[in-house]
């Protein structure tokens, strides 16, 4: 079967990359915004599994892979910063405390309509940081794209003091051991 991200992440397209599998990617072009009363783990499963149904209508005969992230602090969602200004004040509000990632993942058969979705935690404790670490660190990597102002896979690892979870992948945005098991349900073995 035909293998579709249903993402234009850059960072989603490279995880999905060290699989060594051949896939496509195509937008999902859906309203991201939260429902009124919606908790961050309901928003990123829906939303998930919304990006796998859109991009199913045009693939009938595939495996369509839908993902979505937030970051929350005290179960507050962080959003993308946008700008230097507000990615300090993410970064400072961080700084000592945990921040929760949960990451939504569904995977849709087109051909049979069966749906498999999870929310995959990963919790990153940050370092007590200066004013002067955080201009630093937003001036080298500039992650105005990234939910909670870093990048984990770059020099973010930096803020952290510790990191909490069973899937690694998932704290980038796309949960890979999950998504491996997801795979193999529907008969798809990656080795």
């Amino acid at each position: 079967m035909k293998l579709v991200l249903a993402s234009t992440s850059p960072y989603r397209k490279e995880l999905l990359q060290r699989l060594d599998i051949p896939f496509e990617t195509a937008s999902p072009d859906i309203d991201e915004s939260a429902r009124s009363g919606e908790t961050p783990e309901q928003l990123v499963r829906r939303l998930s599994e919304q990006k796998a149904r859109a991009v199913g209508t045009q693939f009938p005969d595939a495996l369509v892979i839908g993902s979505d992230q937030v970051a929350t602090l005290d179960n507050a969602i962080i959003g993308k910063p946008g700008n230097h200004e507000t990615a300090v004040k993410q970064l400072s509000n961080a700084s000592g405390r945990k921040v929760v990632f949960h990451t939504g993942l569904c995977l849709l058969n087109t051909a049979t309509g069966n749906t498999q979705t999870e929310v995959v935690p990963y919790a990153v404790t940050f370092r007590k940081l200066t004013p002067k670490q955080i201009d630093n660190y937003l001036k080298k990597e500039q992650p105005y794209n990234c939910a909670g102002s870093f990048k984990s896979e770059g020099l973010g690892v930096s803020l952290f003091e510790k990191m909490d979870g069973s899937d690694p992948a998932s704290l980038i945005g796309l949960p890979l051991i999950t998504l491996i098991s997801m795979l193999n349900n529907e008969g798809f073995e990656i080795i």
